[in-house]
């Protein structure tokens, strides 16, 4: 199943005060892993960036002079993202202002069925952060290069966050599992089985008998059926 990581950058909160996406990112995952495909693009929002959302994602009025309007790559990512399913964190601020930006250029709103992680991750984890950093702490998910918010970045941590609110990866497939496992378990390579990490011995599991009395009455059983399976 295909579906498309996707994250915005913005100069504000709110496209009905004249607020702008200045980056798109798109990431293709496909059975929830990423497969190497990916979109980036820049756009000139065509007014200032506020200092506050400067601080944000560290990306200037100058950088973006010479990028290109949102209709000049609107086909572009509408190619990219097709109709599958869009993977947004926090999915109604970046819808508002995707269908905001293509009504602006003259185009229908998004079809895609948006996929919102922050709901995801609220479900799961009631009472606890769920914004994308607090995430990446309790996956331990390495995000040390995220000084600043980046769409395509935060694409890529998403990503991550994504693949282990599904359930993570199928570690039965891992070939050094049961390596990992002996480690884990502080099994010694002597083959004298796992020593649990308390220091305990595991004890082997004890036979158990059947009384005399119990084989007396199956067998007697037996003997009232018509040929038993179980005398064959």
């Amino acid at each position: 199943m295909r579906e498309i990581i996707l994250d915005t950058e913005t100069t504000g909160f709110k496209p009905e005060e004249g607020h702008r996406i200045v980056e798109i990112g798109c990431m293709e995952v496909y059975q929830n892993l990423p497969t190497g495909k990916s979109l980036q693009l820049y756009i000139n929002p065509e007014r200032d960036m506020p200092e506050g959302a400067f601080k944000v994602h560290g990306i200037s009025s100058e950088f973006l002079a010479d990028k290109p309007l949102f209709p000049q790559v609107v086909d572009e990512f509408l190619e990219f993202i097709g109709d599958d399913p869009l993977v947004i964190h926090n999915a109604p601020f970046d819808m508002k202002f995707l269908n905001s930006e293509l009504k602006w250029a003259g185009k229908p709103a998004l079809k895609n069925k948006p996929i919102d992680t922050v709901i995801i991750a609220r479900e799961l984890f009631p009472g606890s952060p769920v914004n994308l950093d607090a995430l990446c702490r309790r996956f331990e998910i390495d995000n040390s290069s995220r000084t600043y918010h980046g769409a395509l970045l935060d694409c890529e941590l998403l990503a991550e966050v994504y693949l282990e609110l599904r359930g993570g990866r199928q570690h039965g497939f891992d070939l050094n599992a049961n390596k990992k496992n002996d480690r884990k378990t502080g099994a010694k390579a002597s083959g004298t089985g796992p020593v649990p990490l308390s220091g305990k011995a595991i004890r082997e599991a004890r036979p158990h008998l059947v009384p005399e009395e119990e084989l007396v009455a199956h067998e007697a059983m037996l003997d009232l059926l018509n040929d038993p399976l179980w005398r064959k």
